[in-house]
């Protein structure tokens, strides 16, 4: 007989995975095979360059287009510095919550999608649903992308995406996109006395992070008050940045990271343009002074926005099945906007709130849990 879970059952076991984004996922990718292959579902993976990481795909029901993608990421943030009162990776029930790593966001959603394979089966399904689960969302929702791909060139197309996110079950129409970038700048050592003849690294970096500064005057002094967003304007933002020797040294080197969180009606590729402008006439610039010093920005993750829909099936869907008729945007980025991306109707709607997410003792209700539960029932129904 095949193995079945409950829905907490099947939350135990993807917690017991230890699947923080800097580690393998392969433990947890053998697990699920395992388990769809059991029920008589074929999965297939996709992997990383480093083949340390899969993402995997599987269709249920009939092999016809149109169908219904349930999406959500393999891996978590790190627990390392947070002070959690239980294990992260057990699940531990107390005062109507399950706490544990991942229990939010999201490996909730998935142990309910994986929970009811066995239902979707024997609802001999007049739609598709096909399972999507991915690597590396956490470090910038790279690992989806060649998930997506294939998604839509060896399956039958699917109509509709559910990126199960915890919205605690509203309906998300809309989130912000990102790019991210890593700068290294490369001075000339002088005698602080003589910068003249020098360039200081940490200088000409702290020049890139003024326009950081520039670009949020202007998105504050220009936001549109009927947008949803919090906050209703793109930000720009520098996380780290390291560079420089000594106090009378100009500094030989800077690096810093940093990213930008834009409205999904910006045009992403126009925004990084104008930052890497900005960043050659500065390289320019400096090699004015010293022909070794020079300016590299390297792109590191792009996560496309999610735009609301017109009519949108994705969202039809998921409002018929919850009632939900609010409207509701969000300022994160997830993988929604590939899967947009590659014309498939897509909205977010999972179980937990994203207050929860990332810290110790992340934890799900219980009743937002078992409101996931009747969501994949109804949702079965729905396509039976």
């Amino acid at each position: 007989m095949p193995d079945t879970y409950t829905s907490y059952e099947m939350l135990e076991k993807l917690i017991s995975f230890n699947t923080v984004s800097n580690r393998s996922n392969l433990a947890l990718i053998d697990f699920v095979e395992d388990y769809l292959s059991q029920h008589g579902v074929e999965a297939t993976r996709v992997y990383n360059d480093e083949r340390d990481k899969a993402n995997i795909y599987a269709h249920i029901g009939p092999m016809i287009e149109g169908g219904v993608i349930l999406s959500g990421h393999t891996d978590v943030v790190p627990v390392e510095g947070q002070d959690w009162s239980t294990d992260p990776w057990t699940v531990v029930e107390k005062d109507g919550k399950y706490f544990g790593r991942g229990t939010c966001d999201m490996k909730g959603f998935l142990a309910l999608a994986l929970a009811y394979v066995p239902e979707m089966i024997a609802a001999n399904l007049q739609t598709p649903i096909q399972l999507a689960l991915s690597y590396d969302e956490e470090v910038g929702c790279e690992g989806v992308i060649p998930m997506v791909k294939e998604l839509t060139n060896k399956m039958p197309k699917a109509a509709m995406c559910i990126v199960g996110e915890p919205s605690n079950m509203k309906t998300v129409t809309g989130h912000k996109g990102g790019i991210g970038f890593h700068n290294q700048v490369t001075g000339y050592e002088v005698h602080s006395s003589l910068a003249h003849i020098g360039v200081s690294a940490v200088m000409t970096a702290a020049t890139l992070v003024e326009w950081h500064n520039k670009k949020n005057e202007e998105a504050v002094a220009s936001q549109d008050s009927e947008n949803k967003f919090v906050p209703p304007f793109p930000t720009y933002h520098v996380g780290t940045i390291h560079g420089g020797t000594a106090g009378n040294i100009t500094a030989k080197t800077c690096t810093f990271i940093n990213d930008f969180r834009l409205l999904p009606t910006q045009d992403a590729k126009a925004e990084s343009e104008a930052y890497m402008a900005f960043a050659n006439e500065l390289d320019a610039k400096i090699k004015k002074v010293r022909p070794e010093a020079n300016i590299k920005v390297t792109p590191k993750f792009g996560v496309p926005g999610l735009r609301p829909e017109k009519n949108g099936a994705a969202e039809t869907l998921v409002r018929r099945l919850t009632g939900d008729n609010s409207t509701n945007v969000v300022s994160y980025g997830t993988e929604a906007g590939h899967f947009q991306t590659e014309k498939i109707s897509t909205v977010i709607c999972g179980p937990g709130s994203i207050d929860q997410a990332h810290q110790a003792d992340e934890y799900i209700t219980v009743d937002q849990y078992n409101l996931g539960a009747k969501f994949m029932r109804d949702l079965i129904a729905d396509l039976s």
